[in-house]
């Protein structure tokens, strides 16, 4: 016997063609617009039915008491003197009765019954069939506690009323029987609540019109974003978007800028970078493929070529690797963040810088000071500083570190009576492969060396300043947040002040 396969339900398969069809893109114009007036629909459909529902218990208040009042005036009535013949009433029910119809004058919609022994006796004029239906009558006439009715549901309309049992000394002789009908309110009421759904409809539709308009407007520097963004390629990051006003939308048009502005001065570095490099690597380059070309069979001659090619090589792979460092400082694991002591650290500087040249070693006055940084990268800046020291002066200089706390602040300081700095230097200390002229003459550096300093610094939000004076000295101090911590992505590099690389 072979198994019947179950039968998938029909709407799954429904679902899943649904699934499918393409669903309708809204603009985000056209999405906030609609939440717009959806918000305003609801607040204005709820605005219409409270106001209704105040309307409707209003009637009934007023409705209520209007019955109340009818009763009230029968018993005032009822305690006075017979104006025919001025005495009091009494017990002469009849009397009471007749008085009241001849002086009572009915609202529109409003209706008096009185019973006398279950009939009735006398009413105003031309009372709605629906009041003298026999089992209403029968209701009203057995009742020997005054009682208010709820809203009866007549061919005549909505109608409220107040049955009172009329009593001779213990017993009830009589029902009073006062009623209105609510239809002509009920209109009122019905008028009102309309004319309050076609000004809400209106509203909705001045909304929808005015707030097309004014979420366009809003939406333009969006618009401007894309557009730009559209048009900015790779060679060409100058376009900006024009911003004006402070709200959430001008704000990211000013980031854009600002994102644009990054791009625009890291794609400049990279392309100068590029070039720069490729100038400072075809050099060695060259040097080794001519001296190998024109290496001879002579044992000495190779020894010489090999030396000389071994150096260049040593230059290349030390300048590989400090542009790695440098790389690695925009990473935001460059840094191992741990509480350092300054004044451990920088007398382990100064103990391993001694041997570095025969110079005036001074270990200046170090302030007791903690701060969250990175102290192997620290350390790594400083011996740089302290190299940088000894290649710029003579034997016998004068070679100062220094540690000091200003204003939450670390100052860690190298200070030499070098041959100091030319002030037009200044500026392009921190450029990468760039070094001064006095500098050439001296050493033969790869350009780096305070590029790495620089970079050391800012990656912990900290900065590298300099004081120096030609044929004087030069003090290079790092300044480190005592607070440390790891460069945020939307730090900028500031301009650093550097010297010879």
């Amino acid at each position: 016997m072979s198994a019947v396969p179950p039968q998938r339900p029909r709407w799954g398969l429904a679902r899943r063609l649904l699934s499918r069809l393409p669903r309708p893109s809204l603009s985000l114009r056209l999405r906030l617009l609609g939440w717009a007036l959806l918000l305003v629909a609801i607040a204005s459909l709820a605005s219409v039915a409270v106001v209704r529902q105040v309307l409707l218990n209003e009637l009934d208040r007023r409705v209520t008491a209007d019955l109340a009042q009818e009763v009230g005036e029968f018993r005032l009535l009822a305690d006075g003197r017979d104006p025919a013949t001025g005495q009091p009433f009494g017990e002469d029910l009849a009397a009471i009765i007749d008085t009241y119809l001849s002086r009572n004058e009915p609202r529109e919609g409003e209706a008096v019954l009185v019973f006398v022994d279950g009939a009735l006796y006398g009413a105003t004029p031309d009372p709605p069939p629906p009041l003298t239906d026999p089992e209403l009558v029968a209701s009203w006439t057995s009742l020997t506690t005054s009682q208010y009715g709820g809203t009866e549901r007549t061919p005549a309309g909505p109608v409220r009323w107040l049955a009172v049992p009329l009593t001779a000394g213990d017993a009830a002789v009589g029902h009073l029987v006062v009623a209105q009908f609510t239809a002509g309110e009920l209109a009122v009421v019905d008028r009102a609540v309309r004319l309050m759904v076609l000004a809400s409809l209106l509203v909705i539709a001045v909304v929808a019109a005015g707030g097309y308009l004014a979420m366009g407007r809003a939406l333009q520097p969006l618009r401007a974003v894309t557009e730009t963004a559209r048009t900015i390629e790779q060679t060409d990051l100058s376009r900006r978007i024009e911003v004006s006003g402070s709200d959430e939308v001008a704000r990211l048009a000013r980031t854009f800028n600002a994102m644009v502005a990054r791009l625009e001065r890291a794609f400049a570095e990279q392309r100068q970078f590029l070039s720069l490099v490729g100038h400072e690597l075809r050099t060695p380059l060259t040097i080794v493929r001519g001296h190998l070309e024109v290496m001879g069979d002579d044992p000495a001659d190779r020894r010489e070529t090999v030396a000389l090619v071994t150096d260049e090589l040593d230059r290349m792979n030390r300048m590989v690797n400090d542009l790695l460092l440098l790389a690695r400082a925009e990473q935001p694991d460059f840094l191992q963040l741990t509480e350092v002591d300054v004044a451990a650290m920088v007398s382990d500087v100064y103990a391993k810088a001694a041997p570095l040249g025969v110079r005036d070693w001074r270990l200046g006055p170090v302030e007791p000071v903690t701060l969250r940084a990175d102290r192997q990268r620290l350390e790594q800046a400083l011996m740089q500083l302290v190299q940088n020291a000894v290649q710029y002066t003579d034997e016998g200089d004068a070679i100062t570190l220094s540690a000091r706390s200003v204003n939450g602040e670390a100052y860690l300081a190298v200070r030499d009576t070098g041959i100091g700095i030319d002030p037009a230097d200044l500026p392009r200390l921190t450029e990468r492969f760039w070094r001064a002229a006095g500098s050439r003459q001296r050493v033969d550096g790869t350009g780096l060396g305070l590029a790495i300093v620089n970079a050391i610094a800012q990656a912990h939000q900290g900065r590298l300043t300099i004081d120096s004076q030609p044929g004087a000295g030069s003090t290079f101090t790092l300044v480190i947040p005592l607070g440390g911590g790891a460069r945020r992505e939307s730090d900028r590099d500031e301009p650093g002040a550097d010297r010879r690389g």
